[in-house]
């Protein structure tokens, strides 16, 4: 065997390169880990073998190998799509002079092993070793279709162990090759290693064949024949033949198996969801010059938005209440305290006397016309959501049966207990403190209407409002009956309270990605949203959203349009748009980050025939491609800030290894960004090959997704990118 090929078949007992320039996101891991240069590529061939462990390791003591430490932490249950490459590593502990060997071992919820990958130690220093795994295979299945019984048998409460040997060969391996160089008690060596031959070929743990077990027995009698040289004996014990048994099925010492951790797998969709929010009033609407109003859009000639949805990739469309509106306290037109009477109202003012949350507004429909809608949507390939509002207009029925379900003030009049400066009279929060029970009740009730309509999405509005206590027992009693439903919080509040309304059960969260501009505090919130903060809380990148327009979006035209969709659609598994946004709509309310004439207050019509000259719906189609043709898109555990020299440009890259994709081959997306809306700019970008699976110091080609453009990289590579002409480079590696 090659002075090489003796590197590379004991690299994975030994240690792992650590790098520099990347900085991998995992909020737990050390810094030397985070700046790993995603060795996870050889982590490894899968083994074949299933052993019985010696001991495991629990409270109760250690087995053979000490294992502990092991990641993802926390108190609460991690969380992953079905099929999410997801992340876990470990300490091991062993006395000094021993090689140590590890794997992850993946089951179903019947206990049964589904995969088992070899693990790298990462940083020997610490004896810190790490792997990626799966849970499952990727699906795009959604509960109405056929396929849906088959990925729902596999959802459920998944574990995974690490296990841990001591690799007497590796070992042996390491002192005969010093004793061989040596020529120092050579024939010693060399009998141990025939010993440990014979032994391996023995061991029912193996489980070889019977040809290779020969192979194991030749090699030992050729150690043995002392009328051979000793290089021609060594090499017998250390040839392809024999170093290949010792990858695949090696023989394994004392091995011990750490306590099982478990995962909860979710349904597709739960981590990687592309979201396209429309009011239905808005689609088909009409203006009405003579009359001096438009008309509205219903649930038929909503039909339009699925269409668009649907052709421009996204997978979830996320309407506003449909419920009937409010007439007391109806606010008009960019929210001024008085309506006109054209003026349709906050639809989050729910209730009137046409009915509550449970019921549809009479101008866009019937509950048939939801059914028609839904099912349209499914034939789309969309899964539809819907807003919950937990404000209500004074006239909803709820009120009128039950008055304390508001808070109210000494002369009986209704207040917000939240906002006592509000002056808003179209709407009050429900106050669980005064009837949780009958609250929770109708609320579960309202949800189990429009699932049976079809609906399997909910988006929560302001849920930081109301107790997370109040949340987990709604979500708890949905999914009892329904448990394929999502539920996403519309959660911009403090960290607590976000990590709060996750922990209660909120499959995703909006989050501050908006707000978050600057290389630095993207570099942060990318670092932070792909961390193993993930494990318990999905946060979903929105660029803007009907009630949310930043001052970046104001101030930087079709460039920063573009800048923001291609962060959102690449930073996290799950983004989402508003309606709209494809026409560059960037006017401001004077003094906020909202939009001017938001469309909570009017019927917006649009004319999508403009579309195609801001370029922007284009695309949004090539990303949300681009996010279904690549595996490593799918993930909140495989993204690496990468290195760039200018302050205006910002990489990363997301990786996913042969092992964990259908097609067997790595698959890698780099991401670079000139946030600068107005300037070109020129940077540096620093990688290294190794870290995606690519031999160290060759080049190699990567291919722009979005030009179908061809370059050349290595370890440090320029590019210019000019808002005007590119403003990023979506690259995938080909191999």
């Amino acid at each position: 065997m090659s002075e090489d090929t003796k590197t590379r078949k004991t690299a994975a007992t030994t240690t792992a390169t650590t790098a520099t320039t990347t900085k991998t996101a995992s909020s737990t891991r050390t810094a030397a880990t985070r700046k790993r240069t995603t060795r996870r590529k050889t982590a490894g061939a899968t083994a074949k073998t299933s052993a019985a462990t010696s001991a495991r390791t629990a409270a109760a003591g250690f087995g053979r190998v000490a294992i502990y430490d092991t990641t993802p932490h926390g108190e609460t249950t991690p969380r992953v799509e079905l099929g999410e490459q997801f992340h876990v590593s470990a300490q091991l502990a062993a006395e000094q002079g021993l090689v140590l060997s590890a794997a992850a071992i993946v089951r179903n919820p019947r206990g049964k092993e589904t995969q088992r990958r070899t693990m790298i130690c990462t940083n020997p220093g610490l004896s810190r070793w790490e792997v990626d795994v799966q849970a499952g295979e990727p699906s795009d299945a959604r509960p109405w279709q056929s396929g849906w019984s088959a990925v729902k048998r596999q959802l459920g409460d998944w574990t995974v162990s690490i296990e841990a040997w001591l690799d007497p060969y590796a070992a042996w391996f390491e002192r005969a090759r010093k004793a061989v160089d040596a020529r120092k008690d050579v024939e010693n060596a060399l009998d141990a290693g025939a010993t440990l031959l014979r032994r391996w070929a023995s061991t029912r743990d193996a489980h070889l064949t019977a040809g290779e077990r020969s192979t194991l027995k030749k090699a030992a009698d050729t150690l043995d024949d002392r009328k051979l040289s000793v290089a021609e004996r060594f090499a017998a014990a250390t040839n392809d033949n024999v170093t290949a048994l010792h990858e695949a099925k090696p023989l394994r010492d004392g091995v011990s198996e750490s306590a099982p951790r478990m995962f909860h797998v979710e349904r597709p969709g739960s981590s990687f969801t592309a979201w396209y929010d429309f009011f239905p009033r808005s689609e088909g609407a009409v203006d009405d010059d003579a009359a001096g109003f438009t008309h509205p859009g219903t649930l038929a000639t909503a039909v339009s938005g699925l269409e668009r949805a649907a052709a421009e990739g996204f997978d979830t469309v996320c309407l506003p209440p449909i419920s009937p509106i409010g007439v007391t306290g109806r606010r008009g037109r960019n929210g001024v305290a008085h309506a006109g009477v054209h003026d349709p109202g906050s639809p989050y003012a729910v209730g009137s006397a046409d009915g509550a949350a449970d019921s549809v507004d009479p101008s866009l429909g019937t509950m048939d016309d939801v059914r028609a809608f839904t099912t349209k949507a499914h034939d789309l390939g969309l899964e539809v959501a819907l807003d919950v509002s937990l404000f209500v207009s004074p006239d909803n029925p709820w009120i009128a049966e039950h008055p304390q379900w508001v808070r109210r003030k000494a002369d009986g009049t209704s207040a917000d207990p939240l906002d006592p400066q509000s002056e808003r009279k179209d709407m009050v929060p429900l106050n669980f403190d005064a009837d949780p029970d009958g609250i929770v009740k109708a609320i579960v009730h309202t949800l189990d209407v429009w699932v049976k309509a079809g609906v399997t999405a909910f988006r929560a509005v302001e849920p930081y409002r109301w107790p997370a206590q109040a949340w987990q027992r709604i979500i708890e009693q949905t999914r009892h009956a329904h448990p394929e439903v999502l539920f996403l919080a519309e959660s911009f509040t403090a960290p607590a309270m976000m990590g709060a309304l996750s922990r209660a059960g909120f499959t995703q969260s909006d989050c501050y990605f908006p707000w978050r501009n600057t290389k630095r505090e993207l570099e942060d919130y990318l670092f932070e949203a792909n961390s193993d903060t993930a494990y318990t809380q999905h946060d979903t990148f929105w660029p803007s959203t009907h009630r949310i327009l930043t001052d970046y979006l104001r101030d930087n035209g079709i460039a920063g349009y573009a800048i923001r969709a291609v962060l959102a659609a690449t930073g996290v598994p799950s983004w989402g748009i508003a309606s709209g946004y494809e026409l560059v709509e960037n006017k401001q309310q004077p003094g906020t980050q909202a939009p001017e004439n938001p469309e909570e207050y009017e019927i917006r019509v649009r004319d999508w025939s403009e579309a195609d000259k801001y370029g922007t719906a284009k695309l949004l189609t090539s990303l949300n491609a681009i996010r279904r043709r690549h595996p490593a898109a799918r993930s909140y555990h495989n993204l690496t800030i990468l290195d760039s020299s200018d302050a205006n440009v910002l990489a990363f890259a997301r990786h996913t290894p042969a092992e964990l994709t259908a097609d067997g081959k790595p698959d890698t997306l780099i991401v670079v960004v000139n946030l600068d809306g107005h300037n070109a700019h020129q940077s540096m970008i620093r990688l290294d090959p190794a870290a995606f699976g690519l031999p160290a110091g060759e080049p190699f080609t990567v291919a722009d997704e979005l030009t179908g453009r061809t370059f050349t990289w290595t370890n440090d590579n320029y590019v210019s990118l000019a808002p005007w002409a590119d403003v990023a480079h979506v690259l995938s590696i080909k191999r």
